[in-house]
């Protein structure tokens, strides 16, 4: 794959930092996971029955766009169409949507129009591969992969007609909502990924380079991600936390990291492996130090209303943020190196320490000394001492021993503040600025 270059046009991606996914479709309904219809190997037809009975009689996207906004989020992205299939806007293309199921509308314009009065960005995810779709060949992620009868299904079925299809569909989403930020596909699954499956599709399947130019013609500001199968505006790293800044052919990508709340993306009623809002917290303040951005999922109910455990962790997430957002909305990587249990970010010349785990009294920064004005607590702005312990002195009853030249020394209060993750806001000195210039 060729190297994908920093985003130029879209600069608003990389600022935000922390946005919101949204799985929510038929698969709702069975509350067993959005890949439901694949791991219970269940049939077109049997599928239906969520179909004729979809009817979110409490979907308000105002409180999806609200709680993404007070959690600190800038943009949202919502699965138009995942893989079975069904469509949540009045596609001209197929009768597989929402408008002829019970709930009678289409439920993109709602979306849409919710998020631009919140002031986030617009973002869409839309699945390459489609389980209900006549002309999609069954292959080894098809839910009719394991059927006696795999070659009589697929006999008459065309890829090309079913690719005329899924081209078809990006444009009418990209031509009916007005300005759309972000664009997510997914997702290709040829030979050579983790994950070997016979028949799997990729860029020749979907003609991957005539659809992203499709794209930019039709929304040339908009951002979209790298899974066709060629390169686009950014790397999707999907449950994991990358160990350090993405890089493609040695250079420096951007990137998203694409986190569930409890290991499902779709609504999971019965998995309670929910994270904790501290390790969410964490998870984000990992990544923003490392140049990423978070991708936060929730799966809404089959009524259409946020799940109440997602509200608890966004409500936890919003309390963090309302205090410590600066260390975040604009923030990145930082050249200086973070002690253990600890991550930087840095916007200009604050340097921001997020602490992961609170030591007693002293944090020692290494290559810091002499070169930060003034530090505080980021929760209250209460100020904190800085000291520079000497390398040579020796280590007594009551005498800490020196810490590495160039060292410092941060003094603490011995309780922790109440918050899910400390945060200290160093103002560096312009010396320090230009020395991170020069080597950075």
């Amino acid at each position: 794959m060729e190297g994908i270059p920093l985003i130029q046009h879209a600069p608003w991606f990389e600022e935000a930092r922390f946005g919101m996914f949204v799985h929510w479709g038929l698969y709702a309904l069975p509350a067993r996971h959005e890949w439901v219809m694949n791991q219970e190997e269940t049939t077109v037809e049997e599928y239906s029955k969520y179909f004729r009975r979809f009817d979110p009689d409490l979907y308000d996207p105002r409180e999806w766009a609200r709680a993404a906004r007070n959690a600190g989020m800038k943009y949202v992205v919502l699965t138009t169409k995942h893989h079975d299939g069904f469509c949540l806007w009045d596609s001209a293309l197929t009768d597989y949507k929402a408008t002829n199921t019970p709930a009678g509308r289409d439920l993109i314009a709602p979306y849409v129009e919710a998020l631009r009065a919140e002031g986030l960005k617009v973002g869409f995810y839309h699945s390459l591969i489609d389980w209900h779709h006549p002309d999609f060949t069954v292959d080894g992620v098809h839910p009719q992969r394991n059927a006696a009868d795999v070659e009589s299904l697929n006999a008459g079925r065309d890829m090309d007609r079913y690719r005329d299809y899924l081209h078809g569909q990006v444009r009418e989403l990209l031509t009916n909502y007005g300005t759309i930020d972000y664009l997510f596909f997914d997702f290709s699954y040829t030979g050579g990924h983790q994950e070997e499956y016979w028949g799997g599709k990729g860029r020749k399947d979907w003609n991957s380079e005539a659809l992203l130019a499709m794209v930019r013609e039709l929304q040339p500001a908009i951002v979209v991600n790298d899974r066709l199968e060629i390169p686009g505006d950014l790397v999707t790293p999907e449950q994991y936390q990358p160990a350090g800044p993405m890089m493609v052919d040695g250079e420096p990508v951007t990137w998203e990291a694409c986190q569930t709340l409890n290991g499902s993306w779709g609504y999971d009623r019965d998995n309670l492996n929910y994270k904790p809002v501290d390790l969410l917290i964490r998870m984000l303040v990992d990544g923003v130090s490392k140049g990423g951005n978070l991708l936060l999922n929730v799966g809404p109910t089959g009524r259409g209303s946020l799940d109440p455990r997602a509200l608890g962790s966004l409500e936890g997430i919003a309390e963090w943020m309302k205090l410590h957002s600066r260390a975040i909305y604009g923030a990145g990587a930082s050249s200086f190196t973070a002690p253990t249990d600890a991550r930087y970010t840095q916007r200009g010349d604050r340097l921001y320490v997020h602490l992961f785990a609170w030591p007693f009294e002293y944090v020692h920064l290494p290559d810091l000394a002499g070169k930060v004005e003034y530090a505080q607590l980021l929760n209250d702005a209460s100020e904190v001492f800085l000291r520079e312990l000497d390398p040579a002195q020796q280590a007594l009853n009551m005498t800490p021993g020196g810490q590495p030249p160039g060292t410092l020394t941060i003094k603490l209060p011995v309780q922790k503040p109440d918050v899910a993750v400390p945060v200290l806001e160093l103002f560096l000195k312009p010396s320090a600025l230009r020395q991170e210039t020069v080597h950075g």
